[in-house]
């Protein structure tokens, strides 16, 4: 027998960030095995070569390997180091954060429409799109780098309502940076602060979406 659909607030759709909310990735992974996993010799490494702020720029659409052979041609002490962000990119990726997943699993089995917003180079998503099936649940995927805007951009989030034909008032916007949740929330999206899928599970069950 087919198990019936939740009955739900058919106006609201989820709008998901990606890095630290369904995929776990932190530049900490792929470069703990040059600094014999001490993760703040690694943290120390990345503020010296301020990978944040060129990772922002790589997000809003700079050309990645031009981007970063730039930078290892500016810090050449570091050159090999720097240039394996973009030749081993995918050991920045820890996988995906499992209870996330489970919860898209009964969204989407329940019919509720998923979205994304995230700060995220178009050319390294392509790298990782094919392995997670999962993703076809999205019923739009709107990325910063294809784009050229990041968040917390006010423009990117109007762009996002163009792109999918969203209003602000019916969209959910779930992110685990506070300054991206206050941007959205400025613009009148309601709006998660994830720490954990079960908390997240709590909120949507508090509008309605599931029991």
């Amino acid at each position: 027998m087919l198990k019936p659909k939740l009955q739900h607030n058919a106006n609201l759709s989820l709008v998901f960030d990606f890095g630290g909310v369904v995929f776990d990735w932190d530049p900490y992974y792929l470069y703990r095995s040059f600094f014999e996993n001490d993760r703040r010799a690694v943290e120390l490494f990345l503020e010296e070569i301020k990978l944040k702020e060129w990772n922002f720029a790589l997000d809003e659409g700079a050309p990645f390997s031009e981007t970063v052979e730039r930078i290892a041609s500016q810090n050449p002490q570091y050159g090999d180091l720097i240039r394996a962000f973009d030749d081993r990119w995918i050991e920045t990726m820890g996988g995906v954060i499992q209870p996330t997943i489970d919860l898209l699993a009964e969204l989407h089995e329940n019919g509720i429409p998923l979205f994304a917003l995230s700060n995220w180079s178009a050319e390294t998503f392509p790298r990782i799109r094919h392995q997670y099936d999962f993703l076809d649940w999205f019923d739009q995927i709107v990325l910063s780098g294809e784009e050229k805007i990041c968040k917390p951009n006010p423009r990117i989030f109007q762009r996002f309502l163009e792109r999918t034909g969203n209003r602000a008032s019916n969209s959910l916007f779930i992110d685990d940076s506070p300054v991206n949740i206050q941007a959205a929330s400025r613009l009148g999206f309601d709006t998660v602060l994830f720490e954990s899928a079960e908390q997240l599970k709590e909120e949507i069950i508090k509008r309605g979406l599931l029991n």
